[in-house]
């Protein structure tokens, strides 16, 4: 039998008058399409799925119907290939889209609706039609609620559409008809802000959709379209994915937003809103996000209590909006750099967006630009009286954790944040690393293990937990946990970091150079991880490699405009050539530092102090502890540093005290740095059995210490602290441990030199 479709019903049983949609008109007697006037070549089969599209306009029309009305029963062919066919084509003859339809709509795995409004026709069905449609609709009807009974999939099985608290939400892009840019990615962002505001709802964190796409192997800023995030969906076993359109009408705007079943495509609620003009877009989207809201389960009195205007919460500049949305986007990805170009072209769009701000000191942070950071916080924290309650949660804590350095408010602030939006992984997070950042390493694993169950797909619990395992020296659950994040398809630059860590701590120097080749090429990341590779070079007393790895490290800070970074980056080879007795080199290393940049930091200050400029080193110090006065361990040590070069090491020790309780911590780079400083001191003193338990601790903390310089002069500290207690035997095996560490390091270090003529004179 020939592989054609039957002979269509007689027009006496159809439709049979002109229909008109759109530019189009279908004469279904002549079978012919026309686009003002113009004649549309169209085949048999597409012709007839649009004319049993038109027959019911705005109804699903199934996959079985069309099939029961163009192909007869005993025609032998591959119906579902042959239906896409069909459609496909018919799309191409209306100039449809599947992803933006605006004349067929595909309801996944059911059928198709035309969903353009349908003028003239009489548009009747025959009795014996409608009767074989009624039966058909019934099995089909039938089919469908036995399937998702037996699969569990009824959309849990309720008979309101009214969110648990274990639901999440997938937010799929606004489907754009208007033409119009600015409205592509800036409209689902506004509408994420407006519902994250929800203590009831809870969206699915942006990290972990993107980790979702790379595995279904999709670009992570892939455009979500509504079937696009119906797999996200489902594979995030979230509830539902809102589905948002806008359309233009002449000057009017209208919004659709819709709670679609990812298991079938069906609109499960839905709410509409108009804008009269492009100006009110961001009003109409506001009401849209409170309707839902509502007809998703949330008490009016919540949504009143937490639905702060749109305008307020973000901008009433669609561009800035927009120009936020990719800074946003980009932060998330880890394009630092990219993120802080977007933000601040939001700020000079709208120099009152105050999550711009906010967002803009994270970026600035992650790329070490602490004053920068800080300026930008501080903007924001002026602003936050016009925000939402959980922003002004985010711009609160982020003020006192990096403009005042109150910790202990910032804890607070995101442990109230946390009990206020118990669904939202965000103050979780940020205990999390907090814990790690004052040495509650046990508190920040539970922290990670929390913020891993609300959140599984995104990056931050895995790395709390790999940081927090590797500070504890329980190297092998930290490579597990890394090793899970790679298997979930998650990939970040603190986990790399923490696979260089590793590989350091196990000697693999194939495993540090592999993710030092990794960094390669990344903006905002390669110089980081040059300077991890001088620090080890540094390590070895490679002090040669060190510097020129470090220069390379600051020139890429530079190219980048990262002026602070890279004066960073050279006040750390200051600190270590004024650690190997280089006070000559370590001048000018700071000098270099100074000029790189304005802003001082607790390296720069540590630099100075070290290499013997007291005066400025006590000055910064100073301006230091005004900055942050709640910070324990920078500027006292600092200060002890400068009592050490003004010999009187009783000071130092005193001014130690107050850092002790935090030298366990992840603090800046001066991990342990007290501890070694405190040992100088005692050793200044004479006092090598007081000396001696402040180098083993950095010996006994590798994790905390890692390649960093203190770790083979902390045995040189320990030789000379137990020579100094008559422990020759033990003075020799500390000595030799750090001959061992130095063994192919630079000759002409001054240390070194000085550390083997007093081996020498040892009996």
């Amino acid at each position: 039998m020939a592989l054609e479709s039957r002979t269509p019903a007689r027009t006496s049983d159809r439709a049979s008058a002109v229909l008109r949609f759109g530019t189009f008109e279908v004469d279904t007697r002549a079978r012919e399409l026309r686009k003002q006037g113009k004649l549309i070549k169209l085949q048999d089969q597409p012709f007839h799925v649009l004319t049993a599209l038109l027959e019911r306009p705005g109804e699903l029309v199934s996959r079985e119907e069309l099939r029961g009305q163009i192909w007869p029963q005993d025609t032998f062919v591959d119906f579902d290939n042959n239906l896409n066919t069909a459609v496909n084509k018919l799309r191409e003859a209306l100039g449809d889209s599947a992803d933006s339809p605006r004349f067929i709509e595909t309801l996944p795995r059911r059928g198709y609706r035309f969903i353009a409004p349908v003028t003239g026709g009489e548009q009747k069905t025959s009795p014996a039609t409608a009767a074989k449609w009624k039966i058909a609709l019934s099995a089909a009807a039938i089919a469908v609620v036995a399937v998702a009974i037996a699969g569990g999939l009824l959309w849990r099985s309720r008979p309101s559409h009214r969110l648990t608290e274990k639901d999440s939400i997938v937010l799929a892009d606004f489907t754009n008809t208007t033409g119009d840019p600015v409205f592509d990615g800036t409209l689902r962002e506004g509408l994420s802000v407006q519902l994250e505001q929800s203590p009831f709802l809870s969206l699915e964190p942006e990290e972990g959709i993107h980790q979702t796409l790379r595995l279904m192997g999709q670009p992570a800023n892939a455009p979500l379209t509504p079937e696009i995030a119906r797999e996200v969906c489902q594979r995030m076993n979230s509830a539902v994915t809102l589905d948002g359109s806008i359309a233009q009408i002449g000057t009017r705007y209208d919004l659709i937003l819709k709670a679609v079943n990812w298991v079938n495509g069906a609109s499960l609620v839905s709410a509409e809103a108009q804008a009269s003009d492009k100006s009110h877009v961001l009003d109409a989207l506001q009401d849209v996000a409170a309707e839902m809201r509502r007809k998703l389960g949330e008490s009016a009195n919540i949504i009143q209590k937490y639905n702060v205007s749109l305008e307020k919460v973000t901008t009433p500049s669609l561009e800035a909006l927009q120009a936020y949305t990719l800074g946003y986007q980009a932060m998330v990805n880890g394009d630092q750099p990219g993120a802080v170009a977007s933000l601040k072209r939001a700020i000079a769009l709208d120099p009152n967006f105050a999550m711009a701000y906010a967002v803009l000191g994270t970026a600035y942070g992650a790329l070490g630009e602490t004053g920068l950071s800080v300026e930008s916080s501080k903007k924001a924290f002026d602003l936050r009286d016009q925000v939402s309650e959980r922003e002004k949660f985010y711009i609160s804590s982020h003020y006192e954790e990096n403009v005042t350095g109150n910790m202990g408010k910032a804890v607070k602030l995101y442990e109230l944040w946390s009990r206020t939006y118990p669904r939202d992984v965000t103050p979780v997070v940020h205990l999390g690393f907090y814990y790690s950042g004052i040495g509650q390493h046990d508190k920040a694993l539970a922290a990670g293990q929390r913020a891993l169950e609300l959140a599984p797909d995104r990056g931050a619990p895995y790395e709390i937990l790999a940081a927090g395992y590797l500070n504890l020296d329980r190297l092998d659950e930290s490579a597990a946990v890394v090793q899970q994040a790679k298997a979930r398809g998650i990939d970040s630059p603190p986990l790399h970091e923490a696979s260089y860590e590793l590989a350091f701590l196990r000697s693999d120097a194939a495993g540090m150079a592999r993710e030092a080749a990794w960094a390669v090429g990344r903006p905002g990341i390669e110089d980081h991880f040059l300077l991890d590779e001088s620090d080890t070079a540094a390590f070895a007393g490679h002090l040669a490699e060190a510097n020129a790895l470090t220069e390379r490290a600051a020139g890429i800070a530079r190219q980048a405009g990262e002026k602070e970074t890279a004066a960073s980056y050279l006040a750390e080879a200051a600190v270590r050539e004024a650690l190997a007795g280089n006070l000559v080199e370590a001048r000018r290393w700071t000098a270099a530092a100074l000029r790189a940049s304005s802003d001082q930091d607790a390296g720069t200050e540590l630099a100075l102090a070290l290499a013997g400029d007291v005066a400025q080193a006590q000055k910064f110090a100073d301006d230091l502890a005004k900055r942050n006065p709640q910070d324990a361990v920078n500027p006292p040590t600092v200060r002890a540093v400068i009592a050490l070069r003004q010999n009187s090491p009783a000071k130092a020790i005193a001014d130690l005290a107050l850092a002790e309780p935090y030298e366990l911590a992840e603090v800046s780079d001066l991990t342990l740095y007290p501890a070694y400083v405190r040992g100088q001191a005692y050793l200044a003193e004479r006092k090598g059995a007081e000396a001696a338990p402040e180098f083993q601790k950095i010996l006994d903390h590798p994790s905390l210490a890692l390649n960093e310089m203190i770790v083979p002069l902390a045995h040189l500290g320990l030789g000379r602290a137990r020579a100094l207690a008559g422990d020759a035997p033990g003075a020799r095996k500390a000595y030799q441990d750090f001959f061992a560490l130095w063994q192919h390091a630079d000759p002409d270090l001054p240390i070194l030199r000085q550390a083997k003529a007093e081996f020498a004179r040892l009996r």
